[in-house]
């Protein structure tokens, strides 16, 4: 069986971004997204994709497109039309679901895990993280870390388990 791990950092308000860009700047929070993803199938929409300079290293990319002539020429990257499609093309091994706001809507009922970096602050966005339900989803860790030189913003790092129903 498959784990299927959310990841995301959204803020106080669960806004993800704007414009197709990020928000904030965290590098201690690219650098446990790395560290999670690293080796790992990772699904996103075709927006967060094309909000990459390039492909992530060492990762297989999914991207989900309802566009029938999008296509990625890298060795990394596999197009699909649906977040069922990709769910297929992990099954047995663990993938994250990185994105954006209407894939991580998609995902919510298949992920098992939810590792969602929440940023202490609220901001202007048009992309959003679904709200966390208590009835679904049971935090198992968190660690904060406050704003310093390098981050702008206090955020703390949460893992949440899915509930058995």
């Amino acid at each position: 069986m498959s784990t299927i791990t959310m990841i995301a950092a959204a803020a106080e308000n669960n806004a993800l971004g704007k414009d197709n860009e990020l928000l904030w700047h965290l590098p201690d929070d690219f650098k446990r997204f790395k560290k999670l993803t690293i080796g790992h199938k990772i699904i996103m929409g075709r927006k967060t994709f094309e909000s990459f300079p390039k492909p992530l290293p060492k990762r297989t990319h999914l991207i989900i497109t309802r566009n029938r002539d999008y296509s990625v020429d890298h060795p990394d990257c596999q197009v699909v039309h649906s977040l069922g499609e990709a769910l297929a093309l992990v099954e047995g091994e663990p993938a994250f679901i990185i994105g954006g706001g209407e894939i991580y809507q998609q995902g919510e009922a298949f992920a098992d895990v939810l590792e969602l970096t929440r940023v202490h602050a609220a901001f202007e966005a048009d992309a959003f993280f679904p709200e966390i339900s208590d009835t679904l989803w049971k935090l198992v860790a968190e660690e904060h870390h406050p704003k310093d030189e390098r981050h702008a913003h206090a955020f703390t790092y949460r893992t949440y388990h899915k509930k058995d129903s």
